[in-house]
């Protein structure tokens, strides 16, 4: 093989070639993670759900705890300002 040919199967049209399919099957190996972590999720979510919990209430509990606290305050300032306009 000459060094025209090789650098041909490294870089095709200025890409290297297995660099780019390095890329490519590691996104693909995340994706499957990522699969497999929200079927893990969906699990957990139903064992709650069976033993009585309210999955809706949990998922917004668990929005609020990635917030920091003063967005919080914020959003419950505002929201009870909002119930108050309407009559709630």
């Amino acid at each position: 093989m000459d060094a025209e040919s090789k650098s041909e199967g490294a870089a095709t049209g200025g890409i290297a070639a297995d660099r780019l399919r390095s890329i490519i099957e590691r996104v693909e190996r995340l994706e499957e993670e990522r699969k497999a972590l929200a079927g893990d999720i969906k699990d957990i979510f139903s064992e709650a759900k069976s033993a009585g919990f309210d999955v809706k209430v949990i998922k917004q509990i668990i929005r609020l705890r990635k917030q920091e606290p003063a967005e919080i305050e914020e959003q419950e300032t505002l929201l009870d300002i909002y119930r108050r306009a309407l009559g709630m």
